[in-house]
């Protein structure tokens, strides 16, 4: 019971939910690739996990120490009904202690040192 992923994830649906999760880690976007690399590096004290399931859920990165989840946007987020889906999987990660923050493509592609500061002060604030 000590594997982190099947702690926070649905314990009968853990393989699958794993299995999918490799498969997105195989398939990154450039964006998350990008945000992957520079969490990787921060040598902050604080470690990053990437497509990390909880619940019935995967998040795109996770640091399970802060509870920070770390979301990504594509322009498929701008549809009012995905907009709705990502309002009940924040809803439901903020209700099992979760931090929630995301960032759409743009801002990771544009400014990734500005993304890196405001994660920052996410893990630095107590």
């Amino acid at each position: 019971m000590g594997d982190k992923w099947f702690e926070t994830s649905a314990p009968d649906r853990y393989e699958l939910l794993k299995n999918f999760a490799k498969e997105n880690r195989r398939e990154m976007t450039k964006s998350e690739s990008m945000l992957w690399e520079a969490l990787r590096n921060l040598n902050c004290g604080y470690h990053f996990r990437r497509q990390h399931p909880i619940g019935d859920y995967i998040a795109d990165f996770i640091c399970l120490k802060k509870k920070l989840v770390v979301e990504v946007d594509g322009d498929y987020h701008n549809d009012p009904m995905q907009q709705q889906n990502d309002q009940m999987r924040t809803d439901y990660l903020e209700r099992k202690g979760y931090t929630v923050i995301r960032f759409k493509n743009e801002e990771i592609g544009n400014n990734l040192h500005e993304v890196i500061m405001r994660i920052k002060e996410q893990l630095f604030n107590e």
